[in-house]
């Protein structure tokens, strides 16, 4: 067993995080904030969008269930990587689609996987290749917030269960709810 690191901006990172959490092969998933000027951002500031940082998750997976490409397909399927600082309703720099590679091989597979996924979206992703900043765990109360806050959250009860669905659709032998059902 090989664990491996990945680290994604995908808009909300309570909205990616529920959907690595439910991925077979990933082991945990944080929530974050990286890619900013400030040490030790808070939500609010992040918020804000002044620091720079993205939300974000560092997704720790074992590379003999799930290969960072297969990771990274994800990631496109189940986010919108043609939104220029935004997913959805969330505006600004803090919820770009962004990967931020460990090193030169997961770099080399995320320009691989723009260009692999860039037909189904039209040609049109904008998600950044970032060179990987200091990593800022996110709040407690952010960790596994689908689970513990989100489902009564009206924000998260529109925005997760399709991008869930998604997974479960597209992916139904990486996802663990799917796995768990059939």
């Amino acid at each position: 067993m090989a664990d491996e690191i990945a680290i994604l901006a995908g808009g909300c990172f309570w909205c990616t995080e529920a959907v690595f959490l439910d991925v077979v092969g990933v082991k945990s998933v944080e929530s974050g904030y990286t890619g900013g000027t400030i040490a030790n951002p808070t939500y609010k500031q992040v918020c804000g969008g002044d620091t720079g940082h993205a939300e974000a998750i560092r997704v720790t997976f074992d590379n003999e269930q799930l290969s960072y490409d297969d990771l990274l397909d994800i990631f496109f399927a189940t986010h919108d990587p043609t939104q220029l600082n935004r997913q959805g309703n969330d505006v600004g720099t803090q919820y770009r689609s962004a990967i931020f590679p460990l090193n030169a091989e997961q770099e080399a597979k995320a320009k691989a996987a723009i260009e692999r996924n860039n037909a189904d979206h039209g040609d049109r992703i904008v998600t950044a290749i970032e060179p990987l900043g200091e990593w800022y765990p996110a709040e407690n109360y952010h960790q596994d917030y689908w689970a513990n806050e989100g489902q009564r959250n009206p924000y998260c009860i529109a925005v997760i269960p399709p991008k869930l669905q998604k997974l479960r659709k597209s992916f139904q032998a990486r996802a663990k709810s799917a796995a768990a059902t059939a």
